[in-house]
């Protein structure tokens, strides 16, 4: 982008800047004035195109939702059809014939007995039904005291209010106080454990913290755990097997529903249709969103197993909760084709394969200096960690030049992915060997630039 496309008065950046209101943005006004902001106007595969006709490797997946890639007109041409048939029918008390069908898929899919699915329109709902479905279950068990939900620090779960106070961030000094009864355990990390322990041994301790937090807040007044299998916010830290085993039998001996938010990880992600597949947990409550229908309509669901559903039964299925747009039957259908061509076209064992090759490719990132890790290898999640010292593992912090020059640099090179303290790259599943080559070469190029001009703060 130049000034001179920002300075005319209706091109499609200055329009932006004038009336739209853009989510979370890691750039300061001036820097989205001054060159920052991209208009994407169309997409193919893994590749987006800028209103200059300039093209990226989309590195991110728009923001790990796109898995299909870009430009699936079969896509759009489902959710016309359903649109032209039947758009919306209310959620209450009725369903439509695509919403009862993607249910079924999605049944069909899931692990073990997670076979009812309440559908939503976002990831953040999801969670919030979640949450509201275990409190909910607990009372009509008889355990009116159990309200308490444990999350874990670092991860991410959502901005609505109730999603927000599981997560945990900055924004609480600005919407704060946040939801009562949430308390924050350890989340897996292998790189900068909280226990100073390495792999395993590390994880180990933190499923024992979760049984401690139980004990420490009370069993009879904690409704759930909840968890992202992967937890990408946190940094991508995979956690051994014996993690979410010790959380599934440490859930059951005190009466504590496990949730496992799956809509980051969910639909093929991390090489496998659920990332609970990885681990041999089935949880209580499953969240998912994102790959559900691939970006092309705003779409979620929670799962649950049977144990759960049979407790509302006597009450004609009646959960306390509902949402306008849940189960909206042209979503469903864009949902429903999207997982056809997941399915038709191998797109969950492509995630294993090409993302294995993009993890090998960025081994050869730990040459540099100011990189810590790189972890991954569990489909197409990758995180890149940068230190200012690969002996204390500082990190630099997401706010310091370094960190903003690396990620205006890597989008100019045309790869458009999250720069923090950790580069994540998570592209759509039909990425290329040859695209996956060109991203670690624009972040390798990017990487050595940077270190140059900040070379006086490496340590």
């Amino acid at each position: 982008m130049t000034m001179t496309s920002l300075q005319e008065p209706h091109s499609l950046e200055a329009r932006a800047l004038e009336h739209l209101w853009m989510h979370s943005n890691d750039l300061e006004w001036d820097e989205l004035v001054n060159g920052g902001l991209r208009v994407f106007v169309e997409g193919h595969g893994s590749t987006l195109v800028d209103s200059q006709g300039k093209q990226y490797i989309d590195g991110l997946a728009g923001l790990f939702v796109v898995a299909a890639g870009h430009g699936r007109a079969e896509i759009g041409e489902a959710m016309a059809e359903q649109a032209g048939r039947l758009a919306y029918t209310a959620a209450s008390n009725a369903a439509n014939p695509v919403n009862i069908a993607l249910a079924e898929k999605i049944s069909s899919l899931t692990p073990g007995d997670l076979d009812r699915v309440f559908l939503c329109s976002g990831g953040s709902e999801a969670v919030e039904s979640a949450m509201k479905i275990a409190k909910q279950v607990q009372v009509m068990r008889g355990h009116g005291k159990r309200y308490k939900v444990i999350a874990r620090r670092g991860s991410y779960h959502g901005t609505t209010f109730g999603a927000a106070s599981l997560t945990g961030s900055a924004s609480e000094k600005y919407f704060g106080p946040f939801m009562a009864g949430v308390s924050k355990v350890p989340n897996p990390n292998h790189y900068r454990n909280d226990f100073g322990l390495d792999g395993e041994a590390g994880d180990i301790m933190c499923a024992r913290y979760v049984e401690q937090e139980i004990l420490a807040q009370g069993p009879e007044n904690v409704a759930a755990v909840i968890g992202e299998p992967i937890s990408v916010a946190n940094g991508t830290h995979i956690p051994n097997p014996v993690y979410w085993q010790m959380l599934r039998e440490i859930c059951d001996r005190y009466g504590v529903l496990l949730i496992m938010d799956e809509v980051i990880t969910g639909w093929g992600r991390t090489g496998k249709m659920f990332a609970a597949e990885h681990y041999g947990v089935v949880p209580d409550i499953m969240t998912m969103a994102k790959g559900l229908s691939s970006g092309y309509a705003p779409i979620a669901a929670v799962a649950v197993r049977s144990s759960i559903f049979d407790d509302f039964r006597p009450r004609g299925q009646a959960l306390n909760h509902l949402i306008t747009f849940g189960g909206h039957a042209v979503a469903a259908a864009g949902a429903l084709k999207n997982i056809e061509i997941l399915e038709r076209e191998g797109l969950v064992e492509r995630s294993a394969e090409v993302g294995s090759y993009l993890f090998d490719l960025a081994q050869q990132l730990r040459s540099h200096p100011t990189v810590g890790d790189v972890r991954g290898g569990m489909g197409l999640l990758c995180a890149i960690d940068f230190v200012k010292s690969k002996a204390t593992r500082e990190a630099w912090g997401t706010s310091h030049p370094f960190i903003k020059y690396l990620a205006l640099r890597t989008q100019e090179e045309g790869l458009v992915t999250r720069v923090w303290d950790v580069l994540h790259l998570a592209p759509p599943f039909v990425l290329t060997r040859s695209e996956a080559e060109r991203a670690i070469e624009i972040v390798d190029r990017c990487l050595t630039e940077a270190e140059s001009k900040f070379g006086s703060e490496i340590q």
